[in-house]
């Protein structure tokens, strides 16, 4: 598409679309993507998270997702946080790791339509600085991350792992260009069925510009082969609202037809099939027991970064371990 620059706002219209620009104390993406490095705007993120956390454990955020819990009784009273019970008036354990590392794959969408954006950075930018962030979340937890990357055939696979040098070769595969035309997610899914064998956390990151009928089928067949999914739906800010300035010649990224659009006239259509095929992609997940994230370009990664581990926290997998320290490798 060849349009204006768009304001920083979107539509509002379900619970699981997010808006507005990056709020206080959050990192702007458009200062972030200033970041040349790939890994250095994932570190940024994440440690910003985590000091936000650290700085305010229990305001605004789940306890949960600290390294402690609420005490309940019959807990060992030795490990209470006496030093936490004085600022906080409450007792709370540390927690310590129990659970087995996660195997996670991030399936990420590198067709040309990735490559729209309204402003200064496009939602492939975007996408492979949420997909960076949340593989160096994770992959400093010690869990292994691996990457199948996609646009209308399936390009790049490496399995997932922990150990040096692997965090430097995702976010090579992570930094590859777009490419191909159109977005066929049903080719990759399948594929994914055939190359994970073992449980794995599967992170789909698309625009999802694509007839979505077989969508439903294949998100189950996943979760019948005992895999967890969570997908991110991304979108430019423009292409949430329409909200362009005059009529205008338009460039399909994907089939490279043109076409002339007058927005004031579009509009009202265009948002209604929007809102529909975005209603249909959530109960196709919801269906299916998927996690489910309406995300607009605009969003910091911060937040992002926190919803994606309250949803794994309500299905009652926790991914943060007293372990987690950004700074420190766990391979």
């Amino acid at each position: 598409m060849a349009t204006q620059a768009a304001n920083n706002t979107s539509i509002d219209s379900s619970s699981n679309k997010r808006k507005g620009p990056a709020s206080s104390g959050m990192i702007d993406p458009k200062a972030l993507m200033q970041i040349k490095n790939l890994e250095m705007r994932a570190r940024v993120v994440v440690e910003g998270f985590y000091h936000g956390l650290h700085r305010s454990p229990f305001h605004g955020f789940s306890s949960e997702f600290t390294e402690y819990r609420s005490y309940v009784s019959g807990d060992d009273t030795r490990f209470l946080d006496w030093k936490l019970y004085a600022r906080t008036d409450r007792y709370y354990v540390k927690k310590f790791e129990d659970e087995t590392n996660l195997r996670c794959y991030l399936l990420s969408d590198h067709s040309r339509s990735m490559g729209y954006g309204s402003g200064s950075y496009s939602k492939a930018e975007y996408a492979q600085t949420l997909s960076a962030t949340l593989a160096y979340f994770l992959f400093k937890q010690g869990d292994a991350v691996g990457l199948l990357s996609f646009d209308d055939d399936f390009r790049e696979y490496i399995p997932a792992r922990n150990r040096p040098g692997h965090l430097r070769q995702l976010m090579h595969g992570l930094e590859r260009p777009v490419s191909g035309r159109n977005t066929d997610v049903i080719a990759p899914l399948k594929q994914s069925l055939q190359l994970l064998r073992k449980r794995s956390l599967v992170i789909l990151i698309s625009d999802l510009l694509a007839p979505i009928e077989d969508l439903e089928a294949h998100f189950g067949y996943l979760a019948a082969s005992g895999h967890d999914m969570v997908v991110f739906h991304l979108y430019d800010p423009v292409e949430m609202t329409l909200d362009l300035e005059g009529a205008g010649l338009f460039v399909d990224l994907e089939t490279g037809r043109d076409f002339h659009v007058d927005p004031e006239i579009a509009r009202e259509s265009y948002l209604e099939k929007f809102n529909a095929h975005n209603e249909k992609i959530s109960d196709a997940c919801r269906n299916t027991g998927i996690g489910y994230t309406l995300l607009c370009s605009d969003y910091p990664l911060e937040v992002a970064l926190s919803e994606f581990l309250q949803e794994r926290q309500s299905k009652g997998r926790r991914i943060m371990r007293s372990t987690g320290n950004p700074g420190r490798n766990h391979s």
